[in-house]
């Protein structure tokens, strides 16, 4: 019996939950108001993702359909899986998107689907539903499409056309582990169409000798996710794999999912899934790394094992690793060792950079920023204040752990 309209939403909505990376940061802002159309990604809705600037965008999150010819073995829609499949016409896509956004929950559509027939077959669907979206019905807000890397050149051009971000899944954090779990997959068809999508990117914001720029193509850049705790991949190789990534792609974001055991699974996966604290302590880490300063070697440079601590947050992790450095004066250490000071943010380095100028920073001045006193005070110094044998305690450590919890006896 054919599913209802309905029906096929809920299936394909749920199967879509397992992509993380649908993120809307980076878009151009369109204004219907100002240019005609439907929709902008600045309106008001039901709020489902965070850009940088704190602007949040909701987002009809969903699989053209749950159908695929691969047989990947971390994948709960794989060919083999006892799912309950569902598939959407790109005409449905188009009209459930609309609809959505005339009822004003959401702002864009965030668009990945199973692989039916060929890549080809495939990704010419998802375009189409990209290309209807803007110039059949002038839609204005924010479309992410998840592009397949075998796809035909042509097709991955026009889905930049229309599509404020492109991403392409990595799926696991090493080639052998990609290899093992996914080998109907290459990795350096992967890596070839990211670096294809980068050189597009960077040539549409580009400006001619005329001053006039190139055509538009994801504007929003390229991100990808990979699978944490399928394989035996380390966090330093996760990291490392990452480090590739934004150096050699110029991705705007990595995102890391943990992997949830699925149905029927492959005798390769692991029974449980990781802790949610170790994807949580990756995207610290991520974090360090673009904003911080810090290099993803660091971060794990302490850790015999190539984990990063779950009980402590990896910049105090790696503070408390190098103790050498601290205190810092406040008042004379430059920028990027500021950054460094576990409980200093971006915003709060900026305040006392900009302070010091004019008067000398102490210990009290720091609550004004917001500041946790109790978390930077080991490992700073100023007027009226000396940590003196504070940061060389041999219980310091235990001064930031968190507090014992019952374990669960499931």
């Amino acid at each position: 019996m054919k599913k209802s309209l309905s029906q096929r939403l809920a299936i394909l909505s749920d199967a879509a939950k397992y992509d993380a990376s649908c993120a809307s940061s980076g878009s151009g802002r369109r204004d219907s108001a100002k240019s005609g159309g439907l929709g902008s990604t600045t309106g008001n809705g039901i709020c489902h993702a965070f850009t940088p600037d704190g602007r949040c965008v909701s987002l009809l999150k969903i699989l053209l359909t749950n159908f695929c010819v691969y047989d990947c073995a971390y994948c709960i829609n794989r060919s083999s899986s006892n799912v309950e499949r569902a598939r959407f016409t790109p005409e449905e896509v188009v009209w459930l998107t609309l609809e959505f956004y005339r009822r004003n929950c959401i702002e864009g559509l965030f668009l990945s689907s199973g692989i039916i027939r060929s890549s080809d077959h495939t990704m010419e669907q998802l375009v189409q539903v990209a290309r209807d979206l803007r110039l059949k019905h002038g839609f204005r807000g924010y479309i992410h499409l998840k592009t397949i890397p075998d796809a035909s050149p042509r097709l991955l051009e026009e889905a930049g056309r229309y599509a404020d971000r492109l991403s392409i899944n990595v799926e696991m954090p090493t080639v052998a582990g990609l290899e093992q779990y996914a080998p109907q997959k290459k990795a350096a068809g992967i890596r070839q169409a990211m670096g294809e999508m980068r050189l597009k990117i960077d040539a549409g914001r580009e400006r001619s000798h005329t001053g006039r720029r190139a055509e538009r193509f994801s504007p929003g850049g390229q991100s990808t996710q990979m699978i944490v705790g399928a394989d035996a991949a380390s966090d330093q190789d996760i990291l490392a794999s990452s480090a590739n990534l934004y150096g050699s792609y110029g991705l705007r974001r990595v995102y890391y999912s943990a992997f949830s055991p699925i149905p029927d699974a492959s005798a390769l996966l692991p029974a449980k899934s990781p802790p949610l604290q170790r994807e949580h302590r990756l995207y610290q880490a991520d974090w360090l790394f673009r904003f911080y300063g810090f290099a993803f070697g660091e971060l794990t440079a302490g850790r015999a094992d190539g984990m990063l601590d779950l009980e402590l947050d990896p910049k105090l992790a790696w503070a408390l690793d190098n103790r050498a450095l601290f205190p810092v004066d406040l008042n004379r250490a430059s920028k990027e060792m500021l950054l460094r000071v576990p409980g200093l943010g971006v915003k709060a380095v900026a305040a006392i950079l900009r302070a010091r100028r004019h008067q000398a920073v102490r210990l009290e001045d720091l609550a004004r920023l917001n500041v946790s006193i109790r978390k930077v005070r080991p490992f700073v110094q100023t007027p009226g204040w000396s940590p003196a044998r504070l940061t060389d305690r041999q219980d310091l450590r235990s001064l930031f752990s968190p507090a014992p919890q019952q374990m669960s006896l499931l």
